[in-house]
């Protein structure tokens, strides 16, 4: 039995949400791990739409905020994506 099996459901919902399928080998460790390449890929997208001029330095920080509002569950730590034993 792996630890995506002790997963909580809103987790495993979460990650669904941003294409990350949970198979049964994926550790909460490895689940963050693709959850924060995703983050890190988008994060450089916007920095590229702001350097192509699709909005000001002035307004990327509002748009980094937003974006991070979209990937909060990489702010909950490992040991409470799993449900209590």
């Amino acid at each position: 039995m792996t630890d995506t099996t002790h997963l909580q459901t809103e987790v495993i919902d979460e990650l669904q949400r941003h294409g990350i399928a949970v198979g049964p080998d994926d550790t909460p460790s490895t689940l963050r791990v693709q959850l924060n390449d995703r983050y890190r890929i988008e994060i450089r997208a916007l920095r590229d739409r702001c350097r192509a001029g699709e909005f000001g330095v002035r307004e990327l920080p509002a748009h980094v905020v937003a974006l991070r509002r979209e990937y909060l569950l990489l702010s909950v730590p490992l040991d409470r994506w799993v449900r209590p034993a």
